[in-house]
């Protein structure tokens, strides 16, 4: 019983809570073709993505998808992270000031 209790409190907390409101595309564009894509967006809450892909060795049985890209966002203590990355036959490859950093072999 203290449990449904417990349980029908959080709930209404939950239903009362305000709603977050919603973020808006401020910029979005794109161009994709047969052998590589750009894109890039942003939005009202501070997130903002942008990638360029293109295929290594096309055709052949090495074919490979390369990208590099990078995307932001505000977190919760109001911070805005970056992230760069690579991503392609070496797997996904992120750099950013708040990741940790493997020690030298």
């Amino acid at each position: 019983m203290k449990f449904l209790i417990v349980f029908v409190a959080l709930f209404a907390l939950a239903v009362a809570a305000p709603a977050a409101e919603e973020a808006q595309i401020l910029r979005s564009e794109s161009d994709v073709g047969p052998e590589g894509f750009k894109y890039s967006w942003e939005t009202s809450d501070g997130q903002s993505a942008q990638a360029d892909g293109h295929l290594n060795n096309a055709g052949t049985e090495n074919e490979s998808l390369a990208v590099r890209g990078s995307f932001s966002f505000v977190a919760d203590d109001g911070q805005t992270y970056t992230v760069n990355y690579i991503a392609d036959e070496n797997g996904f490859q992120p750099q950013g000031a708040h990741l940790p950093v493997a020690p030298e072999a």
